[in-house]
């Protein structure tokens, strides 16, 4: 029940309301004091100046009846044009005009009728929201996101496809009311906006972040799998490998390529060490030593989180020794261009083959695959291409005898693969098959 026959903040009957231009010109004093509005509602005027709705009101507990007050808001006049978005983000931040108060009061008296607090029932709310809020999509998402062993660079380009495909469509939704039409209007959209290979990848990422949903009780199924086969399958063959002929014409179009010279040269340590992109653009001038012709690229940028020790062939030597006559000076090899204290990004990568008409044809993720076919064909034992481009061993037994790395054979493989790049490339000679297996 509202107080409203104690003095002060009594009914409208016997309390006059308040007008706007009272409460603008409501000034501070030595002492806070009070504006009755009637009906429980009063502004209270600080001495710092600031103004606050506060609603008295009464309500029953048992056989006793408490006194109680609900601190609505403060006092704020509304801004000329302000859009009624930004009218509702303002309330939510807890600033109320008269008009809004008096509506605040009407909300809080109902609750009062019915034997809720009106204080009680503002702070269950917040707690919904704040339930609701970490169990959004997005949410969702990025503690998966954060839940894997992947390079931060990884990572970052999987928030990044999240950001631009999935979170403008699903992200703000609670994961327990997502249905697979939402799924599908995802994987549409982003199969006609960015093609089929982002779409498999959104689907792929977004029926992660559902197994996680559902195996911490935050949904009951998940949305991707009856949309699973909704799209034709992406035919995209840019991960294959490349023949001879083809290495060799992509190997001269990037060499007469008019664009940063340190993209070609990042684009070519890729390609004579087999090492992955984000290893190459983001390699450091410490992690390489030129007169034993090695790099030991760290554990904390491998995938297997091991370090990985590279021979480097002559060609590779002669191209960094170059090279540090212009970013020897720098912490990477490539630096960013608009930030030289952070490294090149994959994109880079993209964009020149993209210029060059090799966009969809041939991504570098693909440079390991046709190296690992090319060096096979060319007779090379299959233990030493594998420790040469970091892939686990399996049996523990060979693991051990792996230990060794297979330098030295690993070290002729890798300058042969040099000098069979460069023949390509020159289109000097066919690629002949040389017998380099050991027993």
């Amino acid at each position: 029940m509202d107080p409203e026959s104690k003095t002060g903040y009594g009914s409208t009957s016997e309390v006059a309301m308040l007008t706007d231009t009272q409460c603008r010109n409501a000034k501070p004093k030595e002492k806070p004091y009070r504006l009755p509005d009637g009906k429980g509602l009063y502004l209270e005027v600080k001495p710092n100046g600031v103004k606050a709705w506060r609603y008295r009101f009464e309500l029953r507990e048992g056989e006793t009846v408490k006194e109680s007050l609900f601190a609505v808001g403060d006092y704020v006049v509304a801004p000329r044009g302000e859009t009624q978005e930004e009218a509702q983000a303002r309330r939510a931040g807890g600033s109320f005009t008269l008009a809004e108060a008096r509506d605040e009061r009407a909300k809080a008296r109902a609750l009062v009728k019915q034997g809720i607090n009106p204080a009680h029932r503002r702070q269950l709310d917040r707690i919904k929201r704040e339930q609701e809020s970490a169990t959004t999509f997005e949410a969702v998402a990025k503690e998966w996101l954060a839940m894997k062993d992947w390079m931060a660079t990884t990572k970052a380009r999987r928030l990044d496809m999240l950001a631009r495909v999935v979170f403008p469509k699903i992200g703000a939704l609670p994961v327990k009311s997502i249905t697979p039409t939402h799924i599908l209007d995802v994987l549409n959209n982003a199969a006609k906006k960015n093609g089929l290979t982002v779409a498999a990848e959104a689907k792929r990422t977004m029926s992660g972040v559902f197994e996680l949903a559902v195996s911490t009780l935050r949904a009951d199924t998940d949305p991707v799998y009856p949309v699973r086969k909704a799209l034709p399958a992406n035919k995209t063959q840019h991960k294959r490998p490349l023949d001879q002929d083809e290495i060799g014409q992509l190997l001269r179009d990037v060499e007469g390529h008019g664009g940063r010279h340190e993209t070609i040269v990042a684009f070519r340590l890729m390609w004579l060490t087999l090492c992955r992109p984000s290893e190459a653009v983001e390699a450091k001038w410490a992690e390489f030593d030129l007169d034993a012709a090695i790099w030991r690229i760290p554990a904390e940028r491998m995938k297997k989180r091991k370090v990985h020790v590279v021979p480097l062939p002559r060609q590779a030597v002669v191209m960094l020794r170059a090279l540090h006559g212009i970013t020897g000076h720098r912490e990477h090899l490539f630096p960013h261009r608009d930030d030289r204290s952070k490294p090149m990004v994959t994109a880079s990568f993209r964009q020149m083959l993209n210029v060059l008409g090799w966009g969809g044809k041939y991504s570098p993720h693909a440079t390991r695959t046709t190296g690992s076919t090319r060096l096979n064909e060319m007779g090379f034992a299959s233990d030493w291409i594998e420790r040469q481009l970091a892939h686990a061993e399996p049996n523990a037994v060979r693991r051990t005898y792996n230990h060794a790395e297979h330098m030295t054979d690993r070290v002729k493989m890798m300058q042969a693969w040099a000098d069979m790049l460069d023949s390509w490339k020159n289109s000097q000679e066919k690629a002949v098959s040389i017998n380099h297996t050991t027993v």
